[in-house]
């Protein structure tokens, strides 16, 4: 099975952005993961910028993020995201890689499932 997770969320709000990287945990390692992060989930694939944030009685967003990647799940970071932030690949965080819609749209039509 193929699955792809929807995050916008970010340090703008730490709760949801850490469910989307729990969801992502569960599925990673049971089939070819991808958590697509656009807004202000961008961020959360830069160098940094994960380390610290932590929502009440859940793991940390870095610890969830090292395990999805841990597990073999990718980080697709939005282009048009990228693009209005100026960031280019080697900006990213190991497993992480700037993916367009085109990516996403032949992800599912190859089959994999949205969650969130």
């Amino acid at each position: 099975m193929a699955f792809l997770i929807n995050n916008s969320w970010g340090n703008d709000d730490v709760e949801k952005a850490t469910v989307a990287l729990v969801v992502g945990n569960a599925v990673a390692g049971k089939g070819e993961a991808r958590i697509f992060m656009t807004n202000a989930a961008v961020d959360l694939a830069l160098p940094g910028k994960a380390k610290g944030l932590q929502a009440d009685g859940y793991a940390s967003v870095q610890d969830l993020i090292d395990g999805y990647l841990g597990k073999n799940g990718v980080i697709w970071v939005c282009k048009a995201c990228a693009d209005a932030k100026g960031l280019t690949q080697a900006d990213l965080i190991d497993g992480a890689e700037i993916a367009g819609a085109g990516h996403t749209m032949g992800f599912i039509e190859a089959g994999g499932q949205t969650l969130m």
